[in-house]
């Protein structure tokens, strides 16, 4: 008889508060303690001395003492960064419903797009554009309903499309795409068309990336006014010490003087 093979070992698990902290991780951290410094929850010595901790961190781990006692940490607290498309606030969106019953609904422009998204067009028209939206999470799921009406649905370009919908006495046509980027959010389409349709397609030169590149730069500007504050409250607070230097000196000469008269 043969033995087994052995199994590999399995490899270690990572402790969460061991994961590596990014620059968005770091970012929140400093907005809290920000807002706790306007707010007088924190001095300004003492916001000096937890900002230096913030950007001295390299893990979640040593990012949550610094606001463990301030009341936003409780819902603020750092998560591992999602990646390059995760741009959206940290609560996920509600879902998103569009209902055009003989009228229509559009939803397009800068937006939030939640994880689940349901249109009903009956004798009526919905519009869902995700061209200029923001995902807070990969999967985004839309659910479609269309008797005698139409649904129509854009996508960027670099994202996954899917679809696992049909048509009944009508169209349901979904251009699918597999995204080169594996972390590049993910569209899935279900539902059926009754004497309706539903097209869902990519829009051609639309990029998720412009929105990504924007919000990037945002992220550096933050990073750039916390870094101006900080130092703006360390030279106030080397100009304090300085004067107190200055008093304590003035008050010793004068000691001096009145030993000597």
């Amino acid at each position: 008889m043969t033995k087994p093979a052995a199994r590999a070992p399995a490899p270690p698990v990572v402790a969460e508060r061991d994961i590596r902290a990014s620059d968005a991780d770091r970012d929140r951290i400093a907005e809290i303690l920000r807002e706790a410094l306007a707010e007088g929850r924190l001095d300004p010595e003492e916001h000096a001395e937890r900002i230096d901790a913030v950007y001295r961190a390299k893990t979640i781990g040593e990012l949550e003492p610094v606001v463990r006692d301030l009341p936003a940490a409780g819902g603020s607290r750092p998560q591992p960064d999602q990646g390059g498309y995760a741009h959206g606030p940290a609560a996920p969106a509600p879902d998103q419903n569009l209902v055009a019953i003989f009228s229509a609904a559009v939803r397009k422009g800068r937006w939030q797009a939640p994880a689940r998204i349901n249109a009903v067009a009956f004798f009526g028209s919905v519009e869902i554009d995700l061209t200029e939206a923001v995902f807070p999470q990969q999967q985004i799921q839309i659910n479609v309903t269309a008797i005698f009406g139409s649904v129509e649905i854009r996508v960027p370009e670099n994202i996954t499309l899917r679809s696992s919908g049909s048509g009944i006495l009508g169209s349901f046509e979904v251009e699918t795409h597999e995204a080169g980027d594996t972390d590049a959010p993910q569209v899935h389409v279900n539902g059926y068309a009754v004497l309706g349709s539903v097209e869902a397609k990519p829009k051609r030169g639309a990029w998720i990336r412009d929105l990504r590149d924007r919000l990037r730069e945002g992220h550096r500007e933050l990073r750039r006014q916390v870094w101006e504050d900080h130092q703006q409250l360390r030279q106030e607070q080397r100009d304090r010490h300085e004067r107190h230097r200055a008093e304590r000196r003035e008050r010793r000469d004068r000691f001096r003087k009145g030993m000597d008269g």
